[in-house]
């Protein structure tokens, strides 16, 4: 059965640029993350992708998009973007910084401009499913997009759930 998800500032973003993409909405599990929805979605967690809002030493936020069943080593993420250290942002600057809910965050359409690092092995995905803007609904789409419209730039980090 067929939700119809109304439009988010992350899918109008998307339509702007001509980018097609499916839509997959599903009940939303507070805190069940990524491995949740790939579970109710029948996909592979390794091919859904959570956006991560993390910020630098200086409080400078980015965005850090990776692997659903994988967590990201702050260490090396740091060492790779020449920052002294990452830490994950709270939920409320998160929020301040996206303009989207925790557990709905996109890194299509941020409020904020901030920079886009995404695990390289996701760059080898032919599609990744990825948050839409609202929690409880995510996008299909050819994971370049998120280097040809976000200026993704390519690190790894990723650390084995």
């Amino acid at each position: 059965m067929a939700h119809h998800v109304s439009e988010t500032p992350a899918t109008q973003f998307l339509k702007q640029q001509k980018v097609g993409f499916t839509e997959h909405p599903y009940d939303y599990l507070a805190h069940g993350g990524a491995q949740h929805s790939a579970q109710v979605l029948g996909w592979d967690p390794f091919h859904v992708v959570k956006t991560l809002i993390m910020q630098d030493q200086d409080a400078k936020p980015l965005v850090v998009l990776m692997h659903g069943n994988r967590k990201v080593s702050t260490k090396n993420l740091a060492r790779q973007i020449g920052a002294k250290s990452i830490e994950p942002c709270t939920p409320e600057a998160a929020q301040r910084h996206s303009g989207y809910l925790v557990g709905g965050t996109s890194p299509f359409a941020t409020r904020k401009s901030m920079p886009v690092y995404i695990e390289s092995s996701i760059l080898d995905l032919p599609r990744i499913l990825i948050n839409g803007g609202r929690r409880g609904f995510l996008v299909g789409l050819d994971p370049q997009v998120c280097v040809a419209l976000l200026g993704a730039k390519a690190v790894q980090c990723a650390l084995e759930d």
